[in-house]
């Protein structure tokens, strides 16, 4: 396969690939990562790295590249993820790569080829000036992160005390993404036992189980979150944003479930999270033990101190620190104590998107900044 001779041929390329995470879209035969992430396997042995696949799950790796010169010094980490979320909805062709009105269109462009694609051309750009630097240059594209993380989770076990900073690729304007707050999904599930509706005292009700509970709890929650806020992301948050139960009006249901989202500050995350908390009041609401609680998914929180060296580089160049409501890979990696932030070219809200596009000036933005900031690493 020909290199491309341009960000922009390159983030074409890469939009071409489908790479929809098949978690994130069930049934709809998501191919997975796996040719994303051999093409930029190829890439990157172009601008010589040494490459290597390190399989996450079935047929869906983690790439990374090594770059010459590395030896005894700190590592520096690139890391963009490879998955897209499902194409369904969408009102463009996905997979074109289409050039309109100055801007690149199909899924992926904005979260995050585009990031992923500047990242790449700066590495190539500066493939000569990377074994001078102070620091040992790597770059992993990671599988999974639009549903459960597990490329990242993957990585940072094997992988994070390798490296003294890490920059994650996400569409924030070339801001820095230095905290953000992590989400869980918490399930609370009552039992009963069904019976016909027209004589209730033969079974159990399991809504009636769970409804007393609920409202009381969430007040509860309420009541005691504020007490972990964080001076820049605020207070943890609970949502209730699932209910159900039963299956019919004349039926007496036999299970309920609620689904409670929270977003968890470092602090509230470090004292045992909603999981903690939900535990030890359901102690008091639901003595006799009727509530069952189950985590759906979770991501966990980020806060990387603006004090940090790789921090205090990307503001010498010009980069804003800020927070985000959403979360990414660079959760995960502090979670095993590697100092992260997220920062790359275009716009979050462009991100998942019915005609998801990166504008070129974006682009060809962020491969000036990432080759500025890789340069503060010159002797």
């Amino acid at each position: 396969m020909n290199n491309p001779d341009s960000v922009i041929s390159l983030l074409q390329e890469l939009v071409k690939i489908p790479s929809v995470n098949p978690d994130s879209a069930p049934g709809q035969d998501a191919p997975g990562e796996k040719q994303c992430a051999e093409r930029v396997g190829e890439f990157l042995k172009h601008c010589g790295a040494e490459v290597s696949f390190e399989e996450v799950l079935p047929g869906r790796p983690n790439v990374i590249g090594r770059f010459p010169g590395g030896e005894n010094k700190p590592g520096l980490l690139f890391a963009p993820h490879t998955d897209t979320v499902s194409v369904r909805g969408m009102t463009i062709e996905p997979f074109s790569g289409e050039i309109r009105d100055g801007k690149l269109f199909g899924r992926g462009a904005s979260d995050t080829k585009g990031t992923m694609a500047a990242m790449l051309w700066s590495l190539h750009e500066l493939r000569e000036v990377i074994p001078s630097l102070s620091h040992a240059v790597t770059f992993v594209g990671l599988m999974g992160e639009e549903a459960g993380q597990p490329g990242a989770i993957h990585f940072a076990e094997h992988h994070a005390d390798e490296f003294s900073f890490a920059v994650v690729g996400e569409p924030t304007g070339l801001e820095t993404v230095h905290a953000s707050k992590g989400c869980v999904w918490l399930e609370l599930s009552t039992e009963g036992v069904s019976c016909h509706g027209s004589t209730p005292e033969r079974g159990e009700n399991a809504i009636r189980k769970l409804l007393p509970v609920l409202e009381p709890l969430l007040v509860a929650l309420e009541r005691e979150l504020p007490s972990f806020s964080d001076p820049v992301l605020g207070n943890p948050t609970v949502s209730l944003g699932e209910f159900s139960g039963g299956s019919s009006p004349n039926i007496v249901p036999s299970s309920c479930r609620a689904v409670l989202d929270f977003r968890e500050t470092p602090a509230f995350h470090a004292a045992g999270g909603c999981e903690a908390l939900v535990s030890r009041l359901l102690a008091d609401f639901d003595p006799q033990g009727k509530i069952s609680t189950r985590i759906l998914g979770h991501s966990v929180p980020l806060f990387t101190d603006p004090e940090t060296d790789g921090v205090k580089r990307l503001q010498s160049i010009g980069s804003k620190l800020t927070t985000a409501p959403w979360f990414c890979d660079a959760g995960r990696l502090g979670e095993k104590g590697l100092a992260a932030v997220a920062v790359g070219p275009g716009n979050i809200a462009q991100a998942h998107t019915k005609d998801e596009f990166l504008a070129i000036e974006d682009l060809e933005n962020g491969v000036k900044f990432y080759s500025d900031f890789i340069r503060t690493f010159q002797s």
